[in-house]
């Protein structure tokens, strides 16, 4: 393109009723012009003056476009010259004719980014009956906190507005590892505390300090798929370990080859709910113990255990420092908080510290603080005491209308703690398709089979979640549920 003929390029192309100001439209048609080398490199524009009067515009924004293509790279100017069109070619690259049409990239991922996509589990719901593992967050008390919370804002201290020091707050630390060590029988100081924004940064922290890429790991099978998830990124092996009505269950070939992590939920395995027995948990730490494994303890809703008392930890047997602990208050609060917490061995303390600063440059320490008092002052047992009936008057209220419908006709596992329950569906249904269905009719549950990383070895059930479902709500929906299910029991 002349320069001469460049004005009415640009006046037929400038579009002054579409609301988009006249100076980014002209800055963006010159830039076009350039990188399609329509103006090729050596080109001398017209004259601010010039052009402003030809384009009927004022001036300054002419002025206006050229300082701001000339400070991209663009175009140059020379006292007494004029302003031309920079040759901003890479090098060494030679170019053929500008095609008619400029095809984007391929969006192509990475190996493990597919297998990442392909093992995905997260909804796009996350609530409503019967989503499982989401508290009932109404009845979270949220006066208790705003007023901490206003408190914190009314007092501020500039220190709690930067980056959180290595490990988290320290007022948090020594809050959680008095409720741990009272409520969980879990050993630690608050300097083995790092605090972490959840299970998934607490797992993707332990796995990056503690393993290499291309070493083992142990995972119960079936198992969470957000931790699976976490781990396929990772460069680990995964070996998925079947569980029997004890837990983890390794045969003799699986002991023959030691791993270098196993993750466990001793105290309500996900998400088929038994506990491991202390035999079993004696044996893992032995085992670990002699070929210098280590054992990430996933506490998984241990809180709301109903009919008995919390368990004690995996951690708390363990002579060894073999064990790392993690937990959250995704379930115990409530999810949206991103506050959880991996407890190490002394000897790890300060590197996990050092590397959660440095990979993840934590913050929110305004809600760490907020949380740190809520746990001095009482108020985080006092709710969970309240909610641990509240579930499991739920609980109840969803094992009697299960029954009312099915009696004993569909089995039901792992009822006895958390937020949710596993009902058994007969071989040779499809749960996937299921809860496929259920999604349409408004009801969200997830199929079992999706949490076996060994398909041939999957059960076929749903996930029932009953924690955030008012009572009135439970059996009109769960009739919803059962008549997609009884078009599949045939």
């Amino acid at each position: 393109m002349r320069a001469s003929v460049l004005s009415d390029w640009l006046a037929q192309r400038l579009d002054r009723g579409s609301g988009q100001p006249i100076y980014r439209q002209l800055h963006g048609l010159l830039q076009h012009a350039i990188l399609s080398r329509e103006l090729p490199a050596g080109t001398k524009v017209p004259s601010s003056r010039l052009l402003a009067a030809e384009l009927g515009v004022g001036r300054n924004t002419v002025t206006q476009v050229y300082e701001q293509l000339a400070l991209e790279g663009y175009v140059s100017s020379a006292t007494g010259r004029g302003t031309f069109v920079a040759d901003s070619a890479p090098d060494e690259i030679v170019f053929d004719e500008a095609p008619a049409r400029i095809e984007a990239a391929p969006a192509v991922l990475s190996a493990r980014g597919e297998r990442l996509i392909e093992g995905a589990g997260v909804s796009k719901r996350q609530g409503g009956a019967f989503m499982p593992g989401v508290p009932d967050v109404s009845r979270f008390p949220a006066r208790v906190w705003s007023r901490l919370h206003a408190k914190y804002w009314r007092r501020l201290r500039p220190d709690l507005l930067t980056y959180a020091p290595g490990g988290g707050l320290a007022s948090l630390r020594h809050a959680l590892a008095d409720y741990l060590r009272t409520s969980r029988s879990v050993r630690c100081s608050p300097e083995q505390i790092i605090v972490t924004t959840g299970i998934h940064q607490s797992i993707d922290l332990a796995v990056r300090l503690l393993s290499d890429a291309g070493d083992t790991i142990w995972t119960e099978d079936p198992c969470y798929w957000g931790v699976r998830s976490v781990l396929t990124v990772s460069g680990l092996d995964l070996k998925a370990i079947p569980v029997d009505e004890e837990g983890i269950a390794p045969s003799a070939d699986d002991l023959a080859n030691p791993p270098k992590l196993m993750l466990v939920t001793p105290s309500h395995q996900y998400p088929l709910g038994m506990v491991m027995s202390l035999a079993r948990r004696r044996m893992l730490l032995e085992y670990a113990r002699q070929h210098r494994c280590w054992v990430i303890e996933d506490d998984y809703d241990s809180e709301f255990r109903y009919g008995s008392r919390p368990l004690a930890s995996l951690q708390g047997l363990d002579t060894a420092g073999q064990v790392i602990y993690v937990g959250s208050f995704g379930k115990t609060l409530f999810p949206g908080l991103r506050i959880g917490y991996i407890v190490v061995p002394e000897a790890l303390a300060a590197s996990f510290a050092t590397a959660s600063a440095e990979l993840y440059r934590e913050g929110q320490l305004l809600q760490q603080a907020v949380l740190a008092e809520f746990i001095a002052e009482g108020h985080f047992t006092s709710h969970i005491r309240r909610m641990r009936a509240l579930y499991g008057q739920r609980r109840e209220l969803m094992l009697a209308t299960i029954a009312k419908r099915y009696g004993d006709r569909l089995a039901i596992v792992g009822g006895d703690a958390g937020l949710h329950l596993v009902l058994r569906l007969p071989d040779g249904v499809d749960d996937r398709a299921v809860a496929s269905e259920a999604l349409a009719e408004n009801i969200v549950v997830r199929p079992l089979s999706g949490y076996f990383a060994r398909r041939d070895n999957a059960g076929s059930g749903l996930l029932i979640g009953y924690a955030c479902v008012p009572d009135e709500d439970i059996e009109p929906a769960f009739e919803t549920l059962a008549g997609v299910i009884d078009r599949f029991l045939g």
